[in-house]
């Protein structure tokens, strides 16, 4: 994948590693059908493996630590934690996979499976490439930026509280968004 020009031109698959210190997975939900509560899980990790001559068979595997999520609120996120959502003692990655991409290199889709608390579902990610370049220590990098919505309830997210004055304490569509970087780790060999 050229990145505006900023990177040598390759054929071939290259293997690009996620860097946790600059990517973010950050989602959205209403809170009691008037504001939205946004948050993010703090550690990440993933492979993306671009295929130069055909675009369309490049790859997608991330992982997410559930334990790592942050709504800011310690009380919300231990109950994030807990069997009423992630459960995360049981299931303490969230993942996706994806073995394709549609569209070009600039705007694409990412079909693929997104797996939270054991049940797989497929999903599209829809993104952008935000740019790439060499660091000062001399790594290809690249940025990307995508976004899905899904039913929480589809992930057996499920729990939920009436209010008083009609409608529920937490919405069922998640707006998930990622802003990633990922550094060049080697050249495949086939």
């Amino acid at each position: 994948m050229s990145s505006s020009g900023t990177t040598t031109q390759r054929t071939g698959k290259t293997t690009w590693k996620l860097d946790p210190v600059h990517s973010e997975v950050e989602f959205g939900v209403r809170h009691m059908m008037i504001s939205t509560v946004k948050g993010a899980f703090k550690s990440v990790q993933g492979t993306v493996r671009i295929d130069e001559e055909t675009y369309e068979r490049s790859e997608v595997d991330v992982e997410i630590d559930a334990a790592s999520i942050d709504t800011r609120d310690e009380k919300r996120d231990q109950h994030l934690r807990s069997e009423d959502f992630f459960h995360v003692e049981e299931h303490p990655t969230l993942e996706f996979k994806s073995r394709k991409v549609e569209g070009d290199e600039q705007s694409f889709r990412i079909p693929g499976e997104l797996t939270i608390r054991g049940v797989t579902r497929p999903v599209i990610l829809e993104g952008e490439l935000l740019g790439g370049g060499v660091d000062p220590w001399g790594n290809d990098r690249l940025a990307f930026r995508a976004e899905t919505k899904v039913s929480r309830k589809d992930y057996g997210l499920t729990w939920n509280q009436t209010l008083e004055a009609g409608g529920v304490l937490v919405g069922d569509e998640v707006t998930i968004a990622l802003e990633v970087q990922v550094v060049r780790a080697d050249d495949d060999q086939a």
